[in-house]
């Protein structure tokens, strides 16, 4: 058995030596078939609260190298993420206070300070890259709609690990450039998520290439588990509330082990409260877990759940921004149809089903801007950290004064951009 750690199936309780066995078997455990491990480690576990409790300064998630899957350090991948900084966001107080009279603190432990691929999947990343290079893998694949694809290509390539990556055929094209940058392969699949989903799972099955193990996966689970360890770290308790939006949810997966970690170290380690969000058009995890606490959670209850064919999801195609409004926060924004002409106001509320907005793309959106920043031309000035005149306000991509204008370009943008913003905020406080 490993002398650092053991897997220890949650179907049947049997353990499993470590990932050279379960990547063996197929990511499943030897005795059951089971897909659910959980990670134990043969330590003192006290030695986590010093890592914990530590006034030193903390580079990345390799910090608790103790408590993660990973047997030797040389194989550590990272471009420091893991150790981003809780934000107060006193704006989401005041709001609170005003129109709810709550007396609240909000804080954020944001996705796009780590300096990966600037989103909160690099951990994921950084880990399952290292642990499948320590086990000599050298195949893999993913479905996915970005993020984790992203964050994989760029931490596989590094790993030396060839990455599949199959997405639905209304992905992005910025994250297909993004993924054949780090010159991992891409699939388009003809369908939607779930097609996509198929397709991996049919791939890996007919040219033995181990897929990712999803919302349970073990090295996923205890990459994300480390933000229970920085929130101790950084606010010396956890919180009460954890509000997230979920599509698979290792999240609140992560986090019950990362609090389960810290049985008996002296913390106040109950699971805070999860509010998991889901978009009206397509909430599996809603809909199962209301049926389930409706019938008093009957056994089993966790694998009754909803799956769609095709969840009702609408993408709008050939529109641009027209408009923004708001008062205190951006509440709609409407788009105008480039084709016709036709304008459509699309509103932050339960009705229309959005959770978030997205901006602008392109100089036809900047004419707001005009006598607020400097332009040039109908384009952003920026100097190469993408400030603009206006402290704290940044531009990236195909809306600043730039020679040239492409999807590579443009993705370099946004990570200066996003490292300078979070270097910005830092100094605020």
């Amino acid at each position: 058995m490993n002398t650092k750690f053991h897997l220890h199936c949650r179907k049947c309780g049997a353990d499993i030596p470590g990932f050279a066995e379960w990547f063996a078997n197929n990511q499943k455990c030897p005795h059951c078939g089971g897909t659910y491990v959980d990670v134990k480690y043969h330590r003192d576990y006290s030695e986590l609260k010093k890592l914990i409790d530590t006034k030193e300064h903390v580079e990345n998630v390799w910090h608790y190298l103790d408590f993660l899957p990973l047997n030797n350090k040389k194989n550590a991948i990272s471009h420091t993420e893991g150790a981003i900084p809780v934000d107060r966001w006193e704006f989401m107080e005041k709001f609170a206070k005003k129109y709810y009279n709550l007396d609240i603190t909000v804080r954020a432990y944001r996705n796009d300070l780590n300096q990966g691929t600037g989103t909160f999947k690099d951990v994921a990343g950084a880990v399952t890259a290292s642990v499948l290079k320590e086990n000599g893998v050298k195949d893999y694949c993913v479905a996915s709609t970005g993020n984790i694809a992203n964050a994989f290509a760029h931490y596989f390539a590094e790993a030396g690990i060839n990455l599949g990556v199959f997405v639905p055929a209304d992905t992005l094209k910025i994250n297909e450039a993004e993924i054949n940058a780090y010159g991992q392969g891409l699939f388009r699949v003809k369908g939607d998520y779930a097609a996509a989903k198929k397709v991996a799972a049919d791939y890996s099955a007919k040219y033995g290439i181990l897929i990712s193990g999803g919302n349970t996966d073990p090295m996923r689970v205890e990459a994300k588990k480390t933000m229970v360890f920085e929130w101790l770290r950084q606010m010396g308790k956890l919180p009460s509330v954890y509000i997230q939006a979920v599509s698979g949810g290792t999240g609140p997966i992560a986090i019950a082990k990362g609090c389960a970690d810290l049985e008996g170290l002296g913390y106040d380690n109950r699971l805070p409260r999860f509010i998991m969000v889901q978009p009206s058009g397509c909430t599996p995890m809603v809909e199962g877990y209301a049926k389930a606490k409706a019938a008093g959670f009957p056994e089993g209850w966790q694998n009754d759940y909803p799956c769609y064919e095709n969840p009702k999801t609408s993408v709008m195609y050939n529109v641009e921004v027209d408009d923004l409004g708001g008062d205190e926060l951006l509440s709609e924004i409407v788009v105008k149809d480039v084709k016709t002409g036709e304008l459509t106001t699309l509103k932050a509320d339960e009705e229309d089903g959005f959770f978030g907005l997205f901006g602008f793309t392109g100089k036809k959106t900047t004419g707001m801007f005009e006598g607020i920043l400097d332009m040039e031309n109908g384009y952003i000035k920026t100097n190469e950290k993408m400030e603009t005149n206006v402290p704290g306000v940044y531009a990236a991509g195909d809306v600043r004064v730039t020679p040239l204008r492409q999807v590579v370009t443009a993705c370099a943008d946004g990570a200066i951009a996003a490292m300078q913003c979070g270097k910005y905020i830092s100094t605020l406080k």
